[in-house]
């Protein structure tokens, strides 16, 4: 089935050769064909993450990408056409997507195809107007999450709390039952986890010793399992919270790799989608009001100036406003 008001043409951002962010430019492109195992989404936002960057640089590009390619991973909007074996979500849904396949571009065009398992329909509790910068962090926080594996009750410190992945995870961690110590940044950012509802928030500038004695004064018998979303030196230290046993798990890409040490397990992780983990997502976020965190909105056409801003510091998420 396909919304009678689909055009031929659309306006996107893509770009014609690898490069720095000025290889991004506006477009206007045919609208792609979906098959049948497809849908095709009308786009009101796009998330903008390192992973688009990486794409646009060529060193993470969709298999069977050709150029001009339109980056983007994740996004949201309503579904404008649906394939014949597609039956889970019909024209004119709202819907989010976290398109890791995507050779028929990605989400910072005003149209998208992707495959039906990765769509899901967008849960009360997420403010539409935010929803494309949700899927994919939020995602991955969740997977991160089950690798941790912590029972109801237990400390877990989330390093790197108030970024984009991190802000989801503390939120999602609290609708598991855990007990959540937040390591921010600067004051802004730790007035963000507070917000939030974690347990205990902590500046990860401030001087380390004393963030142990305040994470220690709160879980004396240590943590059971550290989700880090950035790598240093800060962090080598605090895994002295963590307990014999405990893991740290961490998203691949994260630079430096977590230290090993003994008596802790480290693992790495990749975000997964599919029809089973968005029930999960969906289930968790429809528990309460759900944040997600929009430092600076862009439109599509100074998508270039939204990855320039990729490489400062925010906190929460760049988001492409795209209808």
């Amino acid at each position: 089935m396909v919304d009678g008001d689909v055009p031929e043409r659309m306006q996107a951002a893509a770009f014609d050769e690898f490069g720095g962010p000025e290889v991004i430019t506006p477009r206007i492109l045919p609208v792609p064909e979906i098959a049948d195992d497809e849908v095709l989404l009308k786009v009101w936002s796009a998330g903008v993450g390192v992973w688009d960057a990486l794409e646009r640089e060529g060193a993470l590009v969709p298999e069977g990408a050709a150029f001009p390619i339109v980056p983007g991973a994740e996004g949201a909007g309503t579904v404008a056409a649906v394939g014949g074996q597609v039956t889970d979500v019909a024209v004119g849904d709202l819907v989010y997507v976290y398109g890791r396949r995507r050779p028929k571009g990605g989400f910072y065009a005003e149209y998208a195809a992707t495959k039906a398992q990765y769509v899901a329909k967008l849960p009360s509790g997420v403010p539409v107007e935010h929803a494309g910068a949700m899927p994919a962090n939020a995602l991955t926080a969740l997977s991160g999450l089950d690798v941790l594996g912590l029972p109801a009750g237990e400390w877990v410190l989330i390093f790197g709390a108030s970024g984009g992945q991190g802000h989801l995870a503390v939120q999602l961690a609290k609708r598991q039952g855990l007990s959540v110590i937040a390591v921010a940044s600067r004051a802004e950012g730790v007035a963000l986890v507070t917000r939030l509802g974690a347990d205990l928030s902590v500046d990860g500038h401030g001087d380390v010793v004393e963030v142990l004695a305040r994470i220690r004064d709160v879980a004396p018998d240590g943590v059971g399992g550290i989700l880090a979303m950035a790598g240093g030196e800060t962090l080598d230290r605090l895994t002295e919270a963590l307990r014999d046993g405990g893991v740290l798990a961490y998203p691949n890409g994260v630079q430096p790799v977590p230290r090993e040490r003994p008596g802790v397990t480290v693992r790495a992780y990749n975000g997964e989608t599919g029809p089973e983990r968005l029930r999960r997502l969906n289930e968790l976020i429809e528990a309460g009001p759900f944040e997600v965190n929009v430092a600076e909105k862009f439109p599509l056409g100074r998508a270039a100036e939204a990855h320039r801003r990729l490489q400062t510091s925010y906190p929460g998420r760049l988001l492409l406003t795209v209808t």
